[in-house]
């Protein structure tokens, strides 16, 4: 298969730019994010760490990337929420990577041994839950045989990742917050008829521009 076929060219410039340090930065984030955010940009100090991992492969020679639907636990201010795996540092994790590594192994089960890190986004701060969130980009050759933490994942979504190109690809409507709160005129990737909104939307974002 061609690079240039299967959305595969994307994972090329993505790949070579987080090798020579090229990110976009909070600006190609802040594209998706709601105006809300202009006042939640920096992480205050008693800010959590936490890391994802956006997650890349094949299927049928379509590059797609890996999202998940969380559970809805009572009181869970993420809870339903579409995802990247990941979740909070543990004390025992080696490095940041090591978090992103470990959460997709238990909320997924990808092994980590099978991931190809290709580099690390931009930090985001998350004021809604306090965290700062290190997002790692990773590759594998093969689709993954999941294996769901049922406890936090509902589903995986498997997205084709040339939909977020697409001229349709970025909507914008109103959201409702845990706290009943309307939020107006969201920004939304729209892709193989899912919904991703929010940090994660964010994150996608600076993916996106890095992949241009």
């Amino acid at each position: 298969m061609q690079q240039s076929e299967g959305g595969f060219a994307y994972l090329d410039r993505i790949r070579q730019r987080l090798q020579a340090g090229e990110l976009p930065g909070y600006a190609a984030q802040q594209v998706m994010g709601h105006q809300l955010r202009q006042h939640h940009r920096e992480a205050p100090a008693t800010a959590r760490a936490a890391s994802v991992l956006a997650l890349f492969y094949p299927v049928e020679e379509v590059l797609h990337l890996l999202f998940i639907q969380r559970t809805s636990p009572p009181g869970d201010r993420h809870g339903g929420q579409i995802s990247f795996p990941g979740g909070a540092a543990d004390p025992r994790d080696a490095h940041a990577a090591a978090t992103a590594l470990r959460e997709a192994k238990e909320e997924v089960g990808v092994d980590a041994g099978a991931i190809e890190l290709l580099g690390e986004l931009t930090p985001l701060y998350i004021p809604v839950s306090n965290f700062l969130v290190n997002p790692f980009v990773g590759y594998v050759p093969q689709r993954p045989e999941f294996v769901l933490q049922t406890s936090e994942v509902q589903r995986v979504l498997e997205l084709p990742f040339a939909g977020f190109f697409a001229d349709n690809a970025v909507a914008y409507r109103d959201k409702k917050l845990f706290n009943g709160m309307i939020l107006k005129e969201v920004p939304h990737w729209e892709v193989a008829g899912e919904s991703v909104w929010g940090a994660t939307a964010m994150m996608v974002g600076e993916l996106v521009e890095l992949g241009k």
